[in-house]
């Protein structure tokens, strides 16, 4: 008997339900013992969100400043397991507060130690960034990633924007105005997932993960956007330079810092809708130059390894 854990934090549901498409395979197989545990925080956030407290949730979010989980079930202990998937979200180009607080507790440096990982993304579409940042923390955990699979919002990027806010802040995942695309991971991509489960079982049957990045990869388990990969790194360097001075202002809710979080909202419309498309516009320039450097690294961010 193969003991598989999930771990999640999931607001809306939607990577929940990833989760459990990925792991259909697994829950069905009679050698399987496939639970899931649910990362809660002491404070957690609140969906939908209200505009004020997702722009604050930002430098803490950026900077990976762990929260106060609540007790954890100390019962996760008591298995050992033989591979975990960590399922997570992007939040503001970093891990979300939740994993990357979770990643950074005690106990998930004893329950990681030595085990195999398949992390399993769901996001808008830039994670490219927070994945190395997810690299770092389970390597410093001495855990092993073996696999990666990631679901994104297949719609252009200004599309994407417009329905993601709209579900952020109404909770309800519809189309916008009725004439925009539904937000998110699309219903087919999520019901689809379902087939990566086949290679996961295959390398728990066999005990072994070493190439099953690889075979994840020839069922599209990563679609690298060369584009949005630039803008990710690009962003990260400013994004740096925003949440250090905003975390300096004071905590969540100090009227100083709320100065610096409004103005940090009106820089990140500007750099959507302004200065996007100009990057954009240099990429498509840049390119042809680029095309040895953007091929090199559409195949390091598709593997598990980390520079």
């Amino acid at each position: 008997m193969k003991n598989v854990l999930v771990i999640y934090y999931s607001q809306s549901g939607q990577l929940l339900d990833i989760a459990k498409n990925v792991t259909k395979k697994l829950e069905s197989s009679d050698n399987v013992d496939l639970s899931f545990y649910k990362i809660k925080l002491k404070n957690d956030f609140p969906f939908p969100w209200k505009k004020k407290d997702f722009f604050d949730a930002f430098p803490e979010s950026f900077l990976q400043i762990p929260s106060e989980l609540e007790d954890l079930n100390n019962q996760l202990l008591q298995k050992q397991y033989d591979l975990i998937i960590l399922a997570h979200q992007v939040w503001y180009l970093s891990p979300s507060i939740p994993i990357n607080s979770f990643l950074k507790s005690d106990i998930a440096s004893s329950l990681l130690l030595n085990t195999p990982i398949i992390t399993v993304i769901g996001c808008r579409n830039m994670w490219m960034m927070a994945q190395e940042k997810i690299k770092k923390l389970l390597i410093k955990n001495k855990a092993k990633l073996v696999g990666n699979i990631v679901l994104v919002d297949r719609h252009i990027n200004h599309i994407s924007v417009i329905t993601i806010v709209h579900w952020m802040f109404s909770g309800v995942k519809k189309r916008f105005l009725g004439i925009f695309p539904k937000p998110g991971v699309s219903d087919k991509d999520i019901a689809d997932s379902i087939k990566f489960g086949d290679e996961i079982l295959q390398a728990l049957k066999i005990n072994s993960f070493t190439d099953l990045q690889e075979h994840l990869l020839l069922k599209d388990a990563v679609k690298i956007k060369p584009f949005l990969l630039t803008v990710d790194k690009r962003a990260n360097i400013i994004f740096s330079k925003w949440a250090k001075l905003i975390y300096k202002k004071g905590k969540a809710k100090d009227p100083n810092r709320q100065v610096w979080i409004k103005l940090f909202s009106f820089y990140l419309n500007f750099a959507i809708w302004v200065v996007a498309p100009i990057v954009f516009i240099l990429y498509l320039i840049t390119y042809p130059i680029l095309y040895k450097k953007i091929k090199e690294d559409k195949k390091y961010y598709s593997l598990t390894r980390l520079k």
